[in-house]
């Protein structure tokens, strides 16, 4: 609520697994999945470095900006040399490339800061948010492509972007414990 009436900010994550690295993650039309998520963690069951006290979807409009796109081709170009800049690097100084884990998305995580270092390094425009598609859960029915909690995350590194909040409607079904 302090967030909803401009008398706080949501804090960025910064875990070395957070898969479109550091920003605030958000969940693209999908308050369902976001409540989901909410009542998870705070029953132990999603892992966040904060334990969620009382699960709260809060909607919000975010201006994109410079976005890497991961659901668009030339986007997809640029994630494909920043991993190759990345094993690079790690095979010159001899270190153990991250990996991908279960949810620890270590190495994603370390090909977007690549791409955000090389953006500072060349004097190219930072991008302003990340988004992608991300797959999760089981299959939906045997043999399917399709996950149960498949959905789009937007990862917001300037938060500035983030023009405002609000409520999703039904409020009832989305935040059950106003």
């Amino acid at each position: 609520m302090k967030v909803l009436n401009g008398k706080d900010e949501l804090e960025p994550s910064d875990n070395p697994w957070d898969w479109l690295g550091p920003g605030i993650y958000f969940w693209e039309h999908d308050p369902i999945r976001a409540l989901a998520y909410a009542v998870e963690n705070s029953q132990g069951k999603q892992f966040n470095k904060k334990r969620i006290k009382t699960p709260f979807v809060l909607g919000a409009v975010i201006e994109l900006g410079n976005c890497l796109n991961l659901v668009e081709s030339e986007s997809i170009k640029v994630l494909s040399e920043a991993f190759q800049g990345v094993q690079k690097i790690y095979s010159v100084t001899g270190q153990k490339m991250p990996v991908n884990k279960g949810n620890n998305r270590a190495l994603d995580c370390e090909v977007i800061k690549h791409i955000h270092q090389s953006n500072i390094n060349e004097s190219k425009n930072p991008f302003n948010t990340i988004r992608s598609a991300f797959q999760e859960g089981n299959e939906v029915y045997p043999g399917a492509s399709f996950s149960a909690r498949h959905h789009i995350q937007v990862c917001v590194c300037q938060p500035q972007l983030i023009k405002g909040y609000f409520l999703p409607r039904p409020v009832k079904t989305f935040n059950p414990h106003l």
